[in-house]
């Protein structure tokens, strides 16, 4: 009799744990589509992504599917390219490659890493584990982004105030005049966002905001002076209106030149640490990359013939197909449930 009790029991369990399996299976957290729309698997892109000089993920930065994904995606690509292998990331800005280096070599401990560098809120849970898996693997980990201060410069001043600076700070900025062109759509959407909203914000607070996290989701870096409104979207792929409220009347266009310094600056390291052979991943705002603009455009100036393959994650409602807003915006595009809880 206990017998058939503990078999009831144990087929009432196994009824639960299928019935638990069938609901996961039936509700996806994510689904992959290509950039016209077409759903594909995750295998199908891996082995296109195999062949590329330069994969971009372009993350929604509190998105915990985005950062999952970044981390299995590079994981699989290194048993295809390993030690040919290069992570960069926006998440941390070229004057910190230095402190890289010595964690990587042992020369500092990872507690006085994270003292020293300006490090994103969420790099514990999101970009620490891509940073140990490069150091784990011995494989280069390139920090691509502007110096803050300096687009923060750019935010208030323009491009024009990158001259002055010192020989000593312009190695950490692409060689100077940086080309911007305001007709590309990514810079041209931006503006056109920030002219919608008008403000009577003064030439003092401009500066101000600049210099301040203004991006919906944007992580201030723990400890540290804030990002600058220059670092494009977080928890959106999308312009938020609140930017152009607070500059658009004074420096709406400087504002956008911030983001081209971003963008130039980070294709310049990816091209200085890419050499032919290599594979190079980077991991970035949605935005930076996104119908590949941003940092691709100033990139296809360094490596016209290279293969350059873009992931962007977006959020919708429903997982059955792309909707009209997120097409074109990656050659793969992850759709992620609106309603998955985010990392902050």
């Amino acid at each position: 009799m206990k017998n058939l009790s503990m078999k009831k029991l144990f087929t009432s369990a196994m009824a639960i744990v299928f019935a638990l399996v069938v609901n996961a299976q039936d509700k996806p957290a994510y689904q992959i589509f290509t950039g016209n729309g077409n759903d594909v698997k995750y295998s199908k892109m891996m082995k296109d992504l195999q062949d590329a000089d330069f994969v971009f993920y372009g993350e929604l930065h509190n998105n915990a599917i985005a950062h999952w994904l970044e981390l299995e995606i590079t994981r699989d690509l290194y048993e295809v390219r390993g030690q040919n292998l290069v992570l960069g990331a926006e998440m941390f800005e070229t004057d910190n490659q230095i402190l890289i280096d010595e964690l990587f070599r042992g020369f500092i401990t990872e507690k006085k890493f994270a003292e020293d560098c300006r490090l994103w809120k969420n790099y514990p849970t999101d970009y620490k584990p891509l940073l140990m898996f490069a150091k784990t693997k011995k494989i280069p980990f390139v920090a691509t982004n502007v110096p803050r201060r300096y687009a923060s410069l750019v935010a208030s001043k323009g491009l024009e105030a990158l001259d002055s600076l010192s020989a000593e700070a312009k190695a950490f900025l692409p060689p100077l005049p940086i080309a911007f062109d305001p007709e590309v759509p990514c810079y041209k959407n931006m503006l056109s966002m920030m002219e919608e909203k008008p403000d009577t914000t003064t030439a003092k607070s401009v500066t101000k905001v600049a210099a301040m996290p203004a991006m919906p989701g944007m992580p201030a870096p723990a400890g540290a002076m804030p990002a600058p409104a220059a670092a494009m979207p977080a928890a959106s792929d999308k312009m938020p209106a609140s930017v152009g409220s607070a500059m658009s009347a004074h420096n709406g266009q400087n504002v956008v030149k911030a983001q081209a310094i971003k963008d130039a600056t980070m294709a310049w390291f990816m091209n200085k640490y890419y050499k032919s052979g290599n594979q190079f991943i980077h991991y970035n705002g949605s935005y930076h990359s996104d119908s590949h603009e941003g940092i691709i455009w100033y990139l296809k100036k360094l490596q016209p013939n290279a293969k350059i393959v873009v992931i962007t994650t977006v959020s919708q409602d429903e997982l059955k197909e792309l909707e009209k807003e997120g097409k074109g915006k990656g050659d793969y595009v992850v759709v992620v449930q609106s309603r998955m809880t985010n990392t902050y």
